[in-house]
């Protein structure tokens, strides 16, 4: 990165812990993907192959190998694990994640209707094996526009116990649920609920599929926050964001 002699925000060098940039792949055409990556890998902390997209995406392996060859890790989306435990094949996924030699493995109930506690148990008994990033909130957005923002803490809590790595909280790819409202407005009594108990922002993985989410974590959570759902195409956007070389963020470093 050229700094031209500007004060930007320092940024950790990859493998990094914080300031992650997870973006998401819904299926995009091999060319398009392996550019992305070798252009823009300096940027890219991790891919996710979006919900049940790797069981039908061409060219899975190929994408694959290009990341293993630019040093970026992936997983499989939290709805994949679901689709497995629904139907109560969930050594399958296990087998799934063993064939793809996959390092991490994202353990969420957005989707299935099984308790915190109960996807809490599925987080240890993966972590034994795997580096698991769960996921808190729900994917319909009149059920989780009615969950308290206590809630969340305390299912955050759980996952961190249960062997969770990092915690994401769910906004979907379009910004319309979980910790959104169905219109796209944030909510911020459980961001706010969230810093004020104390856990680490470092083990958060805070969804942001939307320019106006990114600046608003990136505003109270610092450059370094962890941000996810982010699109191929907003990888570079994305980093100019977190040092102040967009208007958006101008004024905050």
């Amino acid at each position: 990165m050229r700094n031209a002699g500007l004060p930007l925000p320092d940024r950790e060098s990859k493998p990094r812990s914080n300031g992650l940039s997870v973006i998401i792949d819904n299926g995009a055409p091999l060319n398009l993907f392996i550019d992305t990556i070798r252009s823009s890998g300096e940027f890219i902390d991790f891919v996710k192959f979006g919900w049940g997209t790797s069981l039908v995406t061409p060219f899975l392996e190929e994408k694959i190998a290009c990341l293993r060859e630019n040093n970026i890790d992936f997983f499989f989306g939290g709805t994949l694990f679901e689709k497995f435990l629904s139907v109560g094949k969930i050594e399958h996924f296990y087998d799934l994640c063993c064939e793809f030699d996959c390092n991490h493995v994202e353990i969420s109930n957005g989707t299935v209707a099984i308790t915190n506690s109960e996807k809490a148990r599925f987080i240890s008994e993966f972590s034994r094996e795997f580096t698991v990033f769960s996921e808190v909130g729900n994917k319909d957005a009149v059920y989780s526009d009615s969950q308290l923002s206590s809630e969340w803490v305390d299912h955050i809590h759980e996952d961190i116990s249960a062997g969770a790595e990092k915690v994401i909280t769910e906004a979907r790819e379009s910004g319309t649920a979980g910790i959104c409202r169905e219109d796209g407005a944030l909510r911020t009594d459980i961001f706010e609920e969230i810093l004020e108990s104390g856990i680490p922002l470092e083990r958060l993985i805070f969804e942001a599929p939307t320019k106006k989410m990114q600046s608003f974590f990136i505003k109270y959570g610092g450059p370094d926050v962890n941000l996810a759902n982010i699109a191929l195409s907003e990888v570079i956007a994305l980093e100019t964001l977190r040092l102040g070389l967009r208007s958006d963020t101008f004024h905050l470093f």
